[in-house]
């Protein structure tokens, strides 16, 4: 009204295709591409098509063909991009999984691209794709701002459908329903432009209240009703797995295919201004996405609570717990009225005596009944409960007070099993109070409906679908949440003490004799820690594995399992080694340390490089050096400085059991045919160190979680750490 030359003008939506039909249409687009002309007529034909429909069709599908070099089906999405009539970029994504698949996949696009560039997009979607028209940018616009992660297209979606006409349409029509938007006479119906203002209005304040009920459910219609996020979760998995291929062209014109799905978009914006208030005013909300992923469906608590915590409530629930013992005839009375009825077994059993049941009975607070086939005490006020809701006849001589009829008997008993039990199943209340398990369930469905219980997949290791009440499953939140918070607290340095004992194995019981495999699962524990030769062996690694034999070690050196070198001299009988496995010695052994060697050095160095891995004489024979005692410190030097390393331990043993200190010789000492006991072995260069720090520092990273479990302060002091803590943090965080 008041706007001369404008219609009024409706834009209905209608149901999206549902993706299982996209896809057949895709598989059948796909088959029919393949087949001959003559054979695609005939399959055509015997589809119901009359000669002229064929063979429009068959030359819609070369059409399209012939313009992209590919067709959109089940496995295979084409990216189309166009100029405008404006010279402005038009991106039309070609793809047959229907409007409930591109509708929540159109939000994402938008969001993406509103993230990357700034600017704000134009979707439009049909059942057959989706058409964006973008500002004209540096950047052609592709597949980056079209694909993403499965994981992460919900969470794209979210961001941006609080802010879609559709959620504030979607918003009108709930609030309408739950009575909140009234009319001024129930009698006559309210214009649509009034309800759209006064949706407009609560929207504004609902935006401020994220757990607010009517924008949960909102959420919840658009992305289960409206939506099927599922089936897009699966489109862009099948595109990281190479299921689905990803066509990327251009064209100077509007394909065929593209040419039907502009015809939607001019529809969709061509009457723009008539968009409703509450539509063109929606607000981007901060959803509770705890409560949205309760409403909508995702009940599979098992992972979440702890078992602990819930054996702990039922106790309480049940007052089974010495704290909740009953201890005089009140408490008896009033554990009837809190738990129901009771056999005799289970009163004692919560510290009840006969004599008070007696009494009890004897003056009429509590009635003795016959509850599913057994007999059971009731407190005197459930006595209309138990005869309305489970027929359960009631002794004479009742005061006529406690016999009335109460509104909902049967909804009682079963809501008081509710709140004095953790999560069940129908049937265990059903025998609980010898009814039906349909009976049972048609309560707890009503009970559901009045917030009173709810269900889900929540007891540990339980099956099936489960009731609580809610007041029982806050309890039980609380409790885990502090059963969790409770095995993250600080603890004493003595509990750290004994649990780094048994996490390097120092406290298991004594092993007949160490195998390849506990040995190779120690060294992945201390590789990388610089450990004193003298110690190595005979205190480290024969305390991690009892019956531990040098042997072992030495095999792993020869058959280049393992890798180790020196960092660092102690005297002239000692010094640092680090081990290492094979895969991880780039990233774990130290840099070379930066020292001036010396002219024997030097060439035993630069013979290695040459010709490999030697052996002792070999290597005298490469330095022309016929004094043993001056090439074995040449080598050692090297050792030290991180450079030179051995196929075996032998030299490091040798090195502390026979070398002697150094002391002044007259002339050199002679050669020997085998040469001395500290050189023996393969002599060769240390791998090429990784020179990234960003790799180097994961590795470390991770090689210390394995080692300490626990990684402190403390436990790096030993280690020598380049940075120290401060230096390893930020890659912890980032693991974090």
């Amino acid at each position: 009204p008041g706007r001369p030359g404008r219609m009024p003008f409706w834009h209905g939506d209608a149901p999206g295709r549902p993706a299982e039909l996209g896809r057949a249409i895709g598989a059948f687009v796909r088959a029919l591409a393949a087949l001959p002309a003559p054979a695609r007529l005939e399959r055509l034909r015997a589809a119901g098509l009359d000669d002229l429909a064929a063979a429009n069709l068959a030359a819609y599908v070369d059409e399209q063909r012939a313009a992209t070099g590919a067709l959109p089906d089940d496995r295979t999405i084409v990216i189309e991009r166009f100029r405008d009539e404006l010279g402005d970029p038009r991106l039309v994504v070609h793809s047959p999984f229907g409007a409930r698949v591109h509708a929540p996949w159109a939000q994402a696009i938008e969001a993406r691209i509103h993230a990357t560039l700034g600017l704000e997009a134009q979707c439009a979607y049909t059942d057959d794709g989706i058409v964006v028209r973008l500002p004209d940018t540096e950047l052609p616009p592709g597949r980056a701002l079209v694909l993403a992660p499965a994981e992460e297209i919900e969470e794209r979606v979210l961001q941006r459908l609080g802010s879609s006409p559709l959620f504030a349409s979607r918003f009108r029509e709930c609030a309408a329903r739950a009575l909140l938007l009234p009319r001024r006479r129930p009698g006559a119906r309210t214009p649509l432009w009034q309800q759209r203002q006064r949706s407009a209005h609560l929207l504004q304040v609902a935006a401020r209240y994220e757990d607010f009920p009517i924008l949960l459910e909102t959420y919840r219609e658009c992305l289960n009703d409206v939506f099927d996020m599922p089936a897009l979760k699966e489109l862009m998995a099948a595109v990281e797995r190479r299921e689905v291929r990803v066509v990327e062209v251009d064209t100077e014109r509007p394909s065929p295919f593209a040419s039907s799905l502009l015809f939607g978009f001019v529809s969709a914006f061509l009457y723009e201004g008539d968009a409703p208030l509450a539509e063109r005013r929606a607000q981007a909300l901060s959803i509770d996405r705890r409560l949205l992923a309760e409403i909508m469906g995702r009940e599979e608590l098992r992972e979440l609570i702890d078992a602990g915590a819930l054996q702990r409530l039922e106790l309480e629930l049940q007052r089974l717990t010495q704290e909740r013992a009953l201890r005089s005839p009140e408490d008896l009375h009033d554990a009837l009225r809190y738990l129901g009825d009771l056999s005799m077994d289970e009163a004692l059993a919560r510290g009840a005596e006969c004599a008070w049941l007696d009494e009890l009975e004897r003056t009429r607070r509590a009635v003795l009944v016959r509850v599913a086939g057994e007999e059971r005490y009731i407190a005197v006020e459930d006595a209309a409960r138990y005869r309305d809701g489970l027929g359960t006849p009631l002794p004479p001589g009742l005061p006529a007070a406690f016999t009335e009829p109460v509104a909902d008997p049967l909804g009682d008993l079963v809501g008081r099993y509710a709140r004095t039990h953790g999560p069940f199943q129908a049937h265990e209340a059903a025998a609980r109070l010898g009814l039906g398990v349909a009976v049972v369930e048609g309560v707890l469905e009503r009970l559901r409906a009045e917030g009173r219980v709810t269900c889900g997949e929540l007891r540990p290791g339980g099956s099936g679908l489960e009731w609580v009440d809610a007041g029982v499953l806050r309890r039980l939140r609380r409790a885990s949440l502090a059963a969790l918070r409770k095995e993250i607290e600080a603890v004493p340095q003595e509990v750290l003490a004994r649990f780094s004992c048994a996490w390097h194995g120092l406290t298991r019981a004594p092993l007949p004799a160490a195998g390849l495999d506990a040995l190779v699962g120690v060294l992945e524990q201390l590789q990388g820690v610089p450990i004193p030769a003298s110690v190595l062996e005979r205190q480290v690694l024969a305390a991690r594995l009892p019956g531990y034999e040098p042997a072992l070690i030495d095999q792993l050196g020869a058959a280049g399992e393992l890798v180790w070198t020196g960092a660092g001299a102690l005297g002239d009988d000692d010094g640092y080694v680090v081990l290492a496995l094979a895969d991880a010695a780039p990233y774990l052994l130290p840099p070379p340390a930066e020292t001036e060697l010396s002219p024997a050095g030097r060439a035993v160095l630069d013979a290695l490089e040459r010709r490999g891995a030697l052996f002792f004489r070999d290597l005298a024979a490469a330095v022309s050096s016929s004094d043993d005692r001056a090439l074995l410190d040449a080598l050692w030097e090297l050792v030290w400085a991180g450079l030179v390393t051995n196929d075996t331990l032998a030299p490091l043993r040798a090195l502390r059991r026979a070398r002697p200190r150094r002391a002044p010789r007259s002339r050199p000492s002679l050669p020997t045919r085998l040469g001395p006991s500290a050189g023996a072995g393969r002599w060769s260069l240390l791998p090429e160190r990784a020179t990234e720090p960003t790799r180097r520092a994961h590795a470390l990273a991770e090689q210390l979680l394995a080692r300490h479990g626990i990684v402190t302060r403390g436990a790096l002091a030993g280690e020598r750490v380049p940075g120290g803590f401060a230096g390893l943090y930020p890659m912890l965080k980032a693991f974090e």
